[in-house]
């Protein structure tokens, strides 16, 4: 695979000594146990895949190639290169600015924009309408398109079956970037509605029966789905795709689901298989964090943005064995006593004490998002070192795993 040049600032040697272990013992990875750093007086188990992703490490090569390729020039970003606020604040810092945040709402509006400045597409994507309006502002839109090819993959599926008469499911966060982008592209081609989970999938479905209400669908779906769709001729063929960042398990749910109620109305052939758009490096980390889960441990540590939908589903599948703390990064713990995390599911921070167990040898998992940065779990590492006086050095502990 592709090795790209990301700045050192973002890549930790402990961290990249303990992946290059891996890989050169499990070259095929077909091995998902984690692997395990004892310190004598905490231990630590690191997942075999976590981290920069294929996608996220080449947005940031083409960001920072952006900036010292055009010196004087201004330089935009659609919204947030990957959601972590490390890697955006350090892009910010050197005179970068976004044009919109997550959601869309504006800091710069459109007709500030000209020929002149570069504009770099995030990894998510961006809607067709917007690709088209910078073109028409005579904006070099390839260039410094940093779009994920997996996040491409999905719209190049969705059009082919679109073409051959399906409409289109989305597994996805109506208002994530990614799946606004997906939307568009796929309504390009087909009729496309998104779902946000398994419970908007049987919500969907009831819209498949022959006395279901066009109305009350419309109100119930009112924004996730495209001009004129109607349930009536659009329920019958139907393929499933997803925001790569979705837990992968439960858009094949989600799939199966649909499968099995148009297969049993009009046939197989009515239902168009896409598995082979599940982004391979969002499979690899959930599969990686559910071998770490069988290892057991006191709790989990996960580091990434707030607003990263991969790191979140990470938490999520922790979340059900055990604690979770999920942070940006060191500064959230507090000290030995208090850390500071984000409650994903009420979307609210919170303080909790006694978060390390006394009285005994800790055993910690430690994960990271695909927009995580290795230098920030590894500041993280250190910090909870920190509080275990009589730990061996990080170097030593990676040593005896090597020896």
């Amino acid at each position: 695979m592709k090795k790209f040049s990301i700045p050192d600032k973002f890549r930790s040697s402990a961290i990249s000594q303990v992946k290059d272990w891996r890989r050169i013992n499990d070259p095929r990875k077909q091995d998902f146990s984690p692997t395990t750093l004892d310190f004598g007086a905490v231990s630590f188990l690191i997942p075999r895949h976590m981290g920069f992703c294929y996608g996220v490490e080449n947005a940031i090569e083409k960001s920072y190639k952006a900036i010292s390729e055009n010196p004087g020039k201004r330089i935009f970003l659609l919204s947030q290169m990957i959601h972590n606020p490390a890697v955006n604040a350090d892009l910010e810092s050197m005179g970068l600015r976004f044009i919109m945040d997550t959601e869309g709402h504006h800091f710069v509006q459109w007709d500030e924009i000209n020929a002149d400045d570069v504009v770099i597409i995030p990894a998510f994507g961006t809607t067709v309408e917007i690709e088209q309006l910078l073109q028409s502002k005579g904006v070099e839109v390839a260039k410094y398109n940093t779009t994920c090819p997996f996040v491409e993959k999905v719209w190049k599926r969705s059009a082919e079956i679109g073409k051959s008469g399906y409409s289109i499911i989305i597994h996805g966060k109506y208002k994530h970037e990614e799946t606004r982008a997906t939307f568009s592209h796929s309504q390009q081609n087909a009729p496309s509605v998104i779902v946000r989970d398994m419970k908007e999938a049987e919500a969907l479905a009831k819209y498949m029966a022959p006395d279901a209400s066009q109305a009350a669908f419309e109100q119930e779906f009112k924004g996730k789905y495209s001009p004129g769709f109607s349930i009536h001729k659009d329920l019958k063929h139907v393929g499933v795709v997803n925001q790569t960042t979705m837990l992968a398990t439960e858009t094949q749910e989600i799939a199966d689901y649909f499968k099995s109620i148009i297969t049993a109305a009009f046939g197989a052939e009515y239902f168009a298989d896409t598995r082979d758009t599940l982004c391979y490096a969002t499979n690899d980390n959930q599969d990686a964090t559910l071998g770490v889960l069988q290892q057991g441990a006191d709790f989990a540590i996960v580091v990434g943005g707030y607003n990263s939908s991969n790191t979140a589903q990470l938490a999520g599948i922790l979340e059900r064995e055990m604690p979770v703390f999920f942070i940006r990064d060191e500064s959230e713990i507090i000290d030995a006593e208090h850390i500071q995390h984000f409650d994903y599911p009420n979307q609210q921070l919170k303080t909790t004490a006694g978060w390390i167990p006394s009285g005994k040898k800790p055993k910690v998992i430690i994960t990271s998002g695909a927009s995580c940065p290795d230098t920030v779990v590894e500041a993280v590492l250190q910090k909870v070192l920190s509080f275990f006086p009589d730990a061996i050095p990080l170097e030593k502990a990676i040593e005896a795993l090597q020896a």
